[in-house]
């Protein structure tokens, strides 16, 4: 009984781990039942959550070096000191207040809170930083006209890091 037991516990953890991969879900969590004292606790996952997050971390240590040499280099062929200085510096940035991922929009497919010349009112939604899987908006700290986005969407970003300057 016991053997049979295993054999179907062993096709019934094949059959779970074929169901998230199918439906690309990152876990499933099942307690079967034979009885009492008898029973069964599967927990199936997939690694590919677990690299996603991985992935990102050395972005984040490449990100501000990353940062001044395209300012640099706009700097030599424009000529024109203004845009690009250090975007952290500008009185009318808007930092990054914890390390998470930046959304532009509320939901893949709809338009961005704000857009580059878009008047802002203070405490308007300009952006979110997903951490910890919580969406976070991001306020205008002031009122004003948003005159740089200085993040992609999608993009992992620092605690402070600019995110725009609104001006």
């Amino acid at each position: 009984m016991t053997k049979k037991h295993h054999e179907n516990d062993v096709s019934f953890i094949e059959a779970l781990a074929k169901i998230l991969q199918e439906n690309d879900l990152s876990e499933v969590e099942v307690m079967r039942d034979y009885g009492e004292n008898d029973s069964l606790n599967v927990r199936v996952s997939r690694a590919k959550e677990v690299v996603q997050m991985a992935a990102p971390a050395p972005a984040f240590a490449a990100a501000p070096a990353a940062t001044p040499a395209p300012a640099a280099a706009a700097a030599d062929a424009g000529g024109s000191t203004g845009p690009s200085e250090d975007p952290a510096s500008h009185p009318g940035a808007v930092p990054s207040p914890m390390v998470g991922t930046v959304y532009l929009q509320a939901e893949p497919g709809t338009p961005p809170f704000v857009g580059v010349g878009d008047a802002v009112e203070e405490g308007q939604t300009l952006l979110i930083v997903e951490a910890m899987k919580t969406m976070n908006q991001i306020p205008a700290p002031r009122a004003g006209t948003v005159k740089r986005i200085l993040v992609e969407d999608g993009a992992p970003v620092e605690f402070g890091a600019p995110l725009m300057i609104i001006e």
